[in-house]
């Protein structure tokens, strides 16, 4: 797989700089590791996990625009997560990206990475300041370094799956 997607993150310097680099590290990481795959190869699972590549593209751009518009700036869902159930289809990306070509799929979490970083292009160096939205568990406003602190996180959870699915595949492996 090549590293072309990818830039590793400087070994110092400001806080913030520090974490968007990690952050567009593993975005980087997780379109390395779908890149030239089929959308058969996307939609391929490893059992009894019901993951696949294309449906790790799609959640993480509805978790792109859930966190970096929905509770830091307080929108509503952005085009195409309007009107999904989270309750009652808890895995909806999951289950639909499977009828997404690989274009697509890609094009949602670019798009979807491209305002997140408009909108920390905006925000600026302010780790501190608060989201919009409370958290339902603790009824608190998060801030920006925990949002930031958060998707890195979370992108690097599922580019680990996103590691065993790939070799699954073509048994292409990376960092």
């Amino acid at each position: 797989m090549p590293d072309s997607e990818r830039v590793s993150p400087p070994t110092h310097g400001p806080e913030v700089v520090q974490l968007r680099a990690w952050l567009e590290f593993h975005r980087g990481t997780l379109k390395q590791k779908a890149a030239g795959l089929s959308q058969e190869q996307l939609a391929r699972t490893l059992p009894p996990s019901t993951l696949s590549l294309g449906g790790l593209l799609k959640h993480m751009a509805l978790v792109e625009d859930y966190w970096f518009s929905v509770i830091l700036l307080g929108n509503d869902d952005a085009e195409p997560w309007q009107g999904v159930d989270g309750v009652d289809d808890p895995d909806w990306e999951f289950r639909t990206a499977a009828d997404d070509p690989p274009e697509v799929l890609v094009g949602l979490l670019d798009d979807a990475i491209a305002v997140g970083n408009r909108t920390l292009d905006d925000i600026g160096d302010n780790l501190d300041l608060r989201a919009r939205v409370k958290s339902r568990h603790t009824g608190e406003h998060f801030d920006l370094r925990w949002i930031l602190i958060h998707m890195i996180e979370e992108y690097a959870r599922h580019n680990g799956h996103a590691d065993l699915i790939r070799e699954s595949i073509d048994g292409a492996t990376g960092e």
